[in-house]
């Protein structure tokens, strides 16, 4: 029992780390039907933004993160206003040569500048190891995690649902010429939020560099999860993506660890049965486009 509530735990971490990572992704595929493949490109910016700032510049860890947010989130616009923008209309067969073709320009960027080896960023003391509850192993990085990443999930859920620019966007995703002639600045609104979701994959990138590690490949490795996750929870909504972060992410950590030989196929066997069972994922539409 005491290895099942450690792994549940660990799990539900790792499921919530996922969901910050993703919900960038979510965002714009979900919400602005845009497909960005360079997703994680800004992820690994924030990672390193962080890393650097940490381990060089002796900045304290918690005055880093939201650095690390705001600084992927200046380059998010930064490209959106010049490269992005011209992308909405076209086709996703674009969208996807060309962000899959900024996720190779990234790597190659970083591997020139950084290296190829892996980093991690050096933890404060207070969130090194871990205390017993019950008999659970509860690592504090880990509770970090949870909590941070909980209560942005709130915060974004209440922002996209409850505020007056939650509504501006559902209207400009699902009218543009409606609603600028209502008087919305639907280039504006697309740009805030394509920024916003970057800025979530540099806040990202920055809590999973001391769990999954900074390399320049990293854009590459987690591509895949980002997709699953947004595919899996639908594309729709937050939620989706919320509770399919949490679902992948206890049962990716649950396989490595009952089954290790066949761990990593947890993960995609879980995704096909619930597509099967619900193709356009947990909370997907369900009209055809």
């Amino acid at each position: 029992m005491t290895a099942i509530l450690t792994n549940l735990f660990d799990g539900v971490a790792y499921g919530m780390l996922l969901f910050v990572l993703a919900c960038g992704l979510a965002v714009t595929l979900g919400l602005m039907n845009f497909v960005n493949l360079a997703h994680g490109a800004f992820a690994m910016a924030g990672g390193y933004i962080c890393m650097v700032l940490v381990n060089r510049m002796g900045w304290p860890f918690f005055a880093a993160l939201p650095l690390a947010f705001v600084s992927s989130a200046a380059i998010g616009i930064a490209l959106e206003r010049t490269l992005y923008r011209h992308l909405y209309t076209r086709s996703h067969l674009d969208q996807v040569l060309f962000t899959i073709g900024l996720t190779f320009m990234s790597v190659a960027a970083v591997d020139y500048i950084q290296g190829s080896s892996r980093v991690f960023i050096n933890l404060p003391a207070a969130l090194q190891g871990q205390f017993d509850l019950f008999g659970v192993g509860i690592g504090r990085y880990r509770l970090m995690i949870i909590v941070i990443c909980g209560l942005l999930t709130i915060a974004l859920q209440m922002v996209l649902a409850k505020t007056r620019f939650g509504s501006r966007l559902r209207a400009a995703v699902d009218d543009p010429r409606a609603a600028s002639g209502l008087g919305i600045n639907v280039p504006q609104v697309f740009a805030f939020t394509f920024a916003f979701g970057c800025g979530l994959a540099g806040l990202g990138g920055a809590l999973s560099a001391e769990i999954l590690g900074l390399d320049p490949y990293f854009p590459l490795k987690f591509m895949i999860y980002f997709l699953i996750v947004v595919t899996v929870g639908g594309s729709s909504s937050i939620t989706g993506p919320f509770l399919a972060s949490l679902l992948l992410g206890i049962g990716d950590v649950a396989g490595k660890y009952y089954v290790p030989k066949m761990g990593p196929f947890v993960i995609y066997t879980m995704m096909i049965v619930i597509l099967i069972w619900r193709p356009n994922g947990l909370f997907g539409r369900t009209a055809a486009r």
